[in-house]
């Protein structure tokens, strides 16, 4: 899965988008993969804005400088890292505090 991911992101940059929309990137993927598809995606130009969708919060907080917090499909919280951990509802419903 983790190969046929690199290429789906690398297609979509074939594109040449100002903005990329990432859709779960990696679910389902090794730990290996997910370090090998991080590492494309952070290569990204900083141009191109990136919008992605991750269950997975260690990979979110690894990657993303403003977080959103979707439960239930409403807003918890938005913010830099630090907010969105420091945030009650959010080490409730994801970190499991």
């Amino acid at each position: 899965y983790g190969e046929r991911r690199r290429v789906e992101v690398a297609m979509a940059l074939a594109q040449n988008p100002r903005v990329l929309l990432l859709d779960e990137p990696f679910a389902g993927l090794s730990i290996d993969e997910r370090r090998d598809v991080l590492r494309l995606v952070t290569s990204i130009p900083r141009e191109v804005t990136i919008v992605m969708i991750e269950h997975d919060m260690d990979v979110a907080l690894d990657f993303a400088e403003r977080i959103t917090v979707l439960h239930f499909g409403e807003v918890v919280v938005e913010g830099t890292r630090g907010e969105v951990v420091a945030h009650p509802r959010t080490r409730e419903i994801y970190l499991g505090e």
